[in-house]
């Protein structure tokens, strides 16, 4: 009989099977694992199983009702992650061989690692609780393998001290009661604040989480600084003195300065006023001056080794990457290039054992062909800077993983991004072991008329460590280093000096720096910091909000959801943050927005892992707090949620009165702004689930129109584009907010367009008429009623807006007189909602513009069609589409392919057929002919273009007298087989 040893990661089990073939014998590889007489090795590629709820408990997205909230299943199912699915089942068929007669969980030394493990487990074998007795007899006994070092003598060991099963079980419960909490009040808050902001109408997705949101909160809170301070006015004073060997400049401070903790903008250096500034600067100005200076020795450590969130810090400040970016090199530089240990650590320390291995590395650095850290290597190894020292090798400071450094593999093929991420690696791995630099640093203090001037100076002695770094040696110090290391001239010993200048230098305080994903990753890194409470900041000291492996994941899913924006290198929270940080305090659920939720999480986990608390005992107390949560916002019965609310400067459109906003609405409160004499002209903050911005609703009341804008969602959840006016009811003799979906077409009401005083784009493909911008299209002068021509003679129309991709006047150019536009990167799929490339191009044949697509890596076969996409434009109107090379193709095969679409189609039912007739067709047609006939039969509601009114052919189909534009296709689809 044979043990399966399961890793959590490819690497890991290629380390173990080397450490095992000394003693075990040999192993054959295979795809997914390596065999030999007494162990088959494998391996996951982290969660290969993520936990969800049974399904009569699971709510779909259309039902996110307080109705059904909250949601606590008794257990929870577990279901594949779809892009591992052959790695999960190729894992789960070996632990169920009947030749394996035992497990060995060798997943990262962690919590983490023990629920992957965990889940892997039990999809294979069933969970006691579900299937009671039967998953009893199918388990197969399990110990686990610890390790906090991958050296082959390090992995021999543990296999020597396998834990149990049992002493394991105390991290599988903190591990499992982790997961689940997280889901159920990320589940649950998500579902309730999305039914709070959807209650007016509409799906306002609202995401929260024990983790995005205090970091959200974060953020917000900078920001409501920024928004909220007040720059003050302080002067400085600058002189310049003069010695025997030339001249030095010194800055003016009040020696008897003491820092005052209230007014943090004080310092020693400002003064705050004009009239004392220049009444210093007039009294020492060609004054004779004194000198004391103290000069002494310094010493600079180069900075530690990284994990990932300093690594992701340290790219982004250096080269502009992202987190998720540095992530993806990381992980390409080892897995793909074998160059770099494992990234997701939050180690900064390398196991005590590792001492062979770090001098191995220099060997291969010293004798790469890497000529810019070759030198620094040998250099190294000539000179004994490699040996033992806490402050690199220390076990207690190892976590599930040791630090990122490069492997034994010289690194070859590397793209330019991931040299720059090698060369920061491995740079860093080699300073550690360099002499701390030497620098001589001298404070100078000059005193002119009894006042004091400062100057300071460094001086690099030894550059130690910054050798490596060369003329970039600058970027490795700090702000104020560089600020004072420039030399200073030398002054005699009792040598007077003359203040040749001295002037007033008026400056402004600034507001604190909005975070960049550097700062932003320091402060999850560093959030336990803001925790009060003694033991639950413990609790956190080490873990900060999020994972190293999961913050990038983090600020992009905060990004992706509209919350922030990355405006260069800022994060700047959107309107959306604000709402969400306001509903979160009205509600009274401030917990979800503070890491001291994490603290308290993590110090109860602890005692679980210790035996201290059982796990029914914690998994009570969060679906006590998940329903508190659901609870607050479901009772919550007041008109508006208090909050910190903006006052327009653009007046109400209907009386002149003021415009302010509540939790909701903006809403007219009247000419004395009280609400006595309010108007009652107000309109939603959130049309289709996007919230303005400021600016945007100051143009909107100013233009009363604005867009087109990204952004809004249908009832059922999808993203939609369009432009949004303020449309005068003649009923209610007051404005309201419509969509304009573009769908009036001037050629049917007949009205006249005057294109004069316009500057055309272009010359129509069809007809060589000129292009103008009109409405929400770039349109053929001849295909709308004008002055010179009241019947249109042409039908060229091309949105500004396809697919979410808005079309700018530049590219409509060039496609009128290149034929095709530039590559395209922001269309979305209506059928996926995922996002493709493609250009534009002018179809001669087909008479209109059509989507080309880059020439594939990996060629379609013969015959095979583009029928998603092609699917997707029909559905939006969009242009049809092309190949972007044509292959020539043999008649017989041009038949055979031309067959097979005549055959292809669905055979629409009785009532469909009345109005779209009896022949088959592609489903993406039918909803074509459907949308001609409405148009052609005038069916839209004129008030509201997004409704059809059924006639007595559609009301069949559609089962009732007026639907939707987005029911259609669904209920279309009934009529289909």
């Amino acid at each position: 009989m044979k043990t399966l040893v399961i890793a959590e990661k490819p690497s890991v089990a290629q380390d173990i099977v080397r450490a095992l073939t000394p003693t075990a014998g040999k192993f054959e590889k295979h795809d997914e694992h390596f065999e030999n007489e007494q162990y088959v090795v494998t391996s996951a590629v982290g969660h290969l199983v993520e936990i969800q709820a049974p399904e009569q408990y699971d709510v779909k997205r259309g039902k996110w009702s307080f109705a059904h909230l909250p949601v606590i299943p008794p257990h929870f199912e577990l279901k594949p992650v779809d892009k591992t699915k052959t790695r999960l089942n190729a894992v789960v068929k070996l632990a169920k061989r009947k030749d394996v007669d035992k497990l060995i969980n060798a997943c990262d030394a962690g919590r983490e690692g023990e629920l992957i493990f965990r889940l892997i487990e039990q999809y294979a074998f069933g969970s006691e609780d579900a299937a009671g007795a039967r998953a009893k007899t199918q388990r197969k006994p399990v110990s686990r393998l610890w390790l906090q070092s991958m050296t082959p003598q390090a992995i021999r060991d543990g296999f020597e001290q396998l834990r149990s099963d049992k002493q394991m079980l105390p991290l599988a419960d903190a591990a499992r009661s982790r997961s689940e909490a997280d889901w159920l009040v990320g589940i649950n808050g998500t579902r309730a604040m999305t039914a709070f902001n959807s209650r007016d109408g509409g799906f306002f997705l609202t995401t929260v989480g024990r983790v995005q949101t205090p970091t959200l909160a974060v953020v917000v809170e900078r920001e409501e600084q920024i928004r909220k301070f007040i720059s003050r006015d302080y002067w400085e004073i600058h002189a310049t003195f003069g010695a025997q060997a030339g001249e030095y400049a010194g800055k003016w401070f009040d020696p008897k300065w003491k820092k005052n903790e209230e007014d943090p903008e004080k310092k020693a250096d400002r003064l705050w006023n004009e009239r004392d500034a220049r009444a210093i600067a007039d009294a020492v100005r060609g004054q004779p001056a004194t000198v004391t200076e103290e000069s002494k020795p310094s010493t600079q450590a180069s900075p530690m080794l990284f994990d990932l969130t300093s690594l992701q810090r340290e790219a982004n400040g250096k080269f502009g990457y992202s987190a998720k970016t540095t992530l993806s090199l990381a992980q390409s530089l080892y897995e793909r290039h074998k160059a770099l240990t494992y990234p997701r650590t939050d180690s900064r320390h390398l196991p005590e054992d590792y001492l062979a291995v770090a001098k191995q590395t220099f060997e291969m650095l010293a004798d790469s062909h890497l000529k810019h850290l070759a030198p620094h290597a040998a250099t190294a190894l000539k000179n004994g800077y490699v040996k033992p020292s806490k402050r690199i090798f220390d076990n207690a400071k190892v976590s599930d993983h040791f630090a990122i450094i490069p492997t034994l593999q010289a690194p070859s093929g590397l793209s330019e991004a991931e040299q720059k991420l090698y060369d920061l690696v491995a740079r860093r791995f080699m300073a550690v072991f360099f002499p701390s630099a030497e620098y001589q640093v001298t404070t100078r203090i000059t005193t002119a008329a009894s006042h004091q001037f400062k100057s300071e100076g460094k001086v690099l002695v030894k550059p130690g460590w910054l050798a490596i770094y060369g003329k970039e040696a600058e970027d490795e110090t700090d702000d104020k280093d560089k600020e004072n290391s420039k030399i200073l001239v030398p002054v005699q010993a009792n040598e007077k000096v003359k203040t040749q200048a001295a002037d007033a230098k008026g400056l402004k305080t600034r507001p604190p720096a909005r975070y960049s994903e550097a700062t932003l990753l320091s402060a999850m890194e560093g959030a336990g910091k803001m925790v009060e409470d003694d033991e639950l900041r413990e609790a956190m000291s080490e873990k900060g909000l999020g994972t190293p492996a999961t913050r990038a994941a983090i600020i992009e899913g905060l990004l992706n959801e509209k919350y922030m924006l990355r405006e260069g290198r800022e994060l700047i929270p959107t309107a959306k943050a604000f709402q969400l940080m306001t509903l979160l305090r009205g509600l009274g659920v401030e917990e979800l927005s503070k890491p001291a939720l994490t603290g308290e999480w993590e110090y109860k986990l602890s005692q679980m892992e210790r035996g201290q608390l059982t796990r029914e005992a914690f998994m009570r107390e969060i679906a006590a707090m998940t329903e508190h949560i659901v609870k607050k916002a479901k009772e919550y019965d007041r008109d508006t949620v208090p909050g910190d609310y903006a006052t327009l400067a653009t007046p109400c459109p209907n009386c002149g009165g003021v415009v302010k906003e509540n939790y909701r609405r903006y809403a007219c409160v009247g000419k004395k702004g009280t609400g006595e004499d309010a108007c009652g002209f107000s309109f939603t903050k959130m049309p289709a689930g996007r919230a303005f911005e400021l600016p945007e609703v100051e143009q909107f009341l100013r233009d009363k129109r604005i867009g087109p804008l990204e952004g809004f969602r249908s009832k059922a959840g999808w993203p939609f584009t369009a432009e949004i006016a303020l449309v005068f009811n003649e009923e209610e003799k007051n404005w309201k907010l419509e969509f304009d979906f573009g769908n009036e077409d001037e050629s049917e009401t007949g009205e006249l367009v005057d294109f004069s005083g316009k500057t055309s784009l272009g010359a129509c493909p069809k007809c060589g008429g000129a292009i103008y911008e009109h409405g929400k299209n770039y349109v053929c002068e001849k295909s709308l009623p004008t002055p010179a021509q009241a019947t249109p003679s042409c039908d060229f129309k091309s949105g500004q807006v396809i697919l979410q991709q808005p079309i700018e006047r530049e590219q409509m150019m060039k496609l009128l007189a290149t034929g095709k536009t530039d590559l395209l990167d922001k269309f979305v799929s209506m059928r996926t909602r995922r996002p493709f490339k493609a250009y534009l191009a002018w179809n001669a044949e087909e008479g209109k513009v059509s989507f080309e697509f880059e020439p594939s890596k990996f060629p379609r076969k013969a015959g095979a069609t583009t029928g998603a996409r092609a699917g997707a434009a029909a559905k939006s109107g969009a242009p049809g589409k092309t190949a972007a090379k044509k292959a020539p193709a043999k008649k017989a095969a041009a038949k055979k392919t031309t067959a097979r679409k005549q055959s292809a189609g669905l055979t629409p039912s009785a009532e469909l057929a009345a109005v779209i007739g009896s022949e088959p067709v592609a489903r993406t047609e039918v909803i074509k002919k459907i949308w001609d006939y409405i148009k052609a039969q005038g069916l839209q509601d004129p008030k509201d273009k997004r409704s059809v009114l059924a006639d007595a052919k559609l009301q069949p189909v559609f089962g009732k007298d007026r639907v939707t534009m987005f029911e259609i296709t669904g209920l279309v689809g009934k009529h289909l087989s």
